[in-house]
């Protein structure tokens, strides 16, 4: 899948981007849900929820600034880390 790639998430910067990227988002868990870590709402929902309480850590071991308000970008780097978060 391409979504997951950095360059993707890191292009998102309005609304219309991140629209897009959730789309492919959501056709990928519908092609390869093998891929996926959290394949139900409520695995998913809860491994969204630890990962954002968690984020500092995240931001700062890549060297970026941990955003005090969320653009779309954060938002979607949010999501693809539900995909996998455990």
């Amino acid at each position: 899948m391409t979504t997951n790639t950095p360059e993707k998430i890191n292009n998102i910067t309005n609304r219309e981007d991140f629209v897009a990227f959730v789309y492919e988002l959501s056709k990928d868990y519908r092609l390869s849900p093998q891929s996926w870590e959290n394949k139900d709402l409520g695995a998913f929902l809860e491994a969204l929820a630890a990962w954002v309480d968690d984020m500092d850590g995240y931001y700062l071991n890549c060297g970026q600034p941990v955003p005090e308000k969320p653009d779309w970008k954060n938002v979607a780097d949010m999501l693809m880390a539900a995909k996998y978060y455990e």
